[in-house]
């Protein structure tokens, strides 16, 4: 990899995520499954439910973040008990990582008729960090600043995240990477390893009927935040016509919460504009797509990155009868 790649890679990285830990991957379809980033979400849409997303961010660049993540999740007989598993893999120019989570969530009514409920959630797991030395492409003859050599490390981790919704609104907050970071810090490397920094999560939305059964608007934030870069914010709105097609966008941009380590200079703030749908094709599949634009100084080395998910949820005959909307 030429070393203007790195450089850009090095910038685009600093800027969407902040500092030198190792960083969650990042997905816009979030919306459409929210098991990724909180696994109180386990069992929230009431069936068994596969999802797969995949993700090629920065386009055109070598070594560009790529991500792919698989979940399943149900709800137990009892009603009150989710389960989900989550596979992730994702890779940064020569640096991979490999999660595996089991995520429990326990969900109970907070109103007589039990359409509002509240969910707290545990996940418990593994991630495997790895630097590929026979990755890299040295730019001078006897450069030793990159390492040549192979590591993995493997480091349990916990998640965790509660989840509050009603018929026609949510919001969940959740953090990931408890204690995998400090477990990492505790082993003596002789490379500067990358390590899982906390990241918090807090999300939500709500559903407002435009025609009834014809179009519905819905309105979606996510901020995130790792305490050390900048914090993320994504504003998106969607509108779901006829319960077959979610159609929408959304901006992200870096806000401030709070004093934090600057990131470098001026270049402070990941904004991009997004664009998505998911379509209904039948009862039981569902396909969606998202599209990130850069904005900014980096817009015209970062491309355009994209994102597909495909996900499978299968109903019992009764529930075919009834018209659902889920978030």
């Amino acid at each position: 990899m030429e070393r203007r790649s790195w450089y850009i890679i090095f910038l685009l990285t600093l800027t969407g995520f902040g500092g030198f830990a190792q960083q969650d991957a990042q997905y816009s379809q979030y919306i459409f499954n929210a098991v990724y980033i909180n696994p109180a979400y386990a069992g929230f849409r009431e069936r068994l439910n596969f999802n797969a997303t995949y993700r090629n961010q920065w386009t055109g660049i070598n070594g560009a973040p790529k991500s792919f993540s698989l979940a399943v999740d149900a709800l137990m007989p009892n009603e009150r008990v989710g389960l989900s598993l989550t596979l992730g893999a994702d890779q940064l120019g020569a640096q991979k990582n490999l999660s595996a989570f089991a995520n429990y969530a326990y969900r109970f009514p907070v109103d007589e008729d039990e359409t509002s409920k509240l969910a707290f959630g545990l996940g418990v797991g593994f991630q495997q960090f790895g630097i590929y030395g026979d990755m890299h492409e040295l730019g001078d003859e006897g450069d030793n600043s990159l390492s040549l050599t192979t590591m993995r490390k493997l480091v349990p981790d916990v998640r965790a995240g509660v989840f509050f919704s009603t018929p026609k609104m949510y919001v969940g907050a959740s953090v990931n990477n408890l204690i995998g970071k400090y477990i990492l810090d505790k082993k003596k490397l002789d490379f500067n390893f990358p390590t899982p920094e906390p990241h918090f999560y807090l999300t939500g939305g709500a559903l407002f009927p435009v025609v009834e059964y014809e179009i519905d608007f819905k309105p979606v934030f996510l901020i995130k935040d790792d305490a050390a870069g900048p914090t993320v914010l994504d504003l998106n709105a969607f509108f779901l016509f006829k319960q077959k097609l979610w159609i929408g966008g959304g901006y992200r941009t870096g806000i401030k919460l709070y004093d934090k380590p600057a990131v470098i200079g001026n270049v402070r703030n990941p904004n991009a504009l997004i664009g998505m749908a998911e379509f209904f094709v039948n009862d039981n599949l569902r396909i969606g797509y998202s599209y990130d634009h850069s904005l900014g100084g980096l817009a015209g080395y970062s491309g355009s990155t994209h994102e597909i998910s495909v996900s499978w949820n299968f109903l019992n005959e009764r529930e075919r009868r009834i018209n659902f909307c889920y978030f």
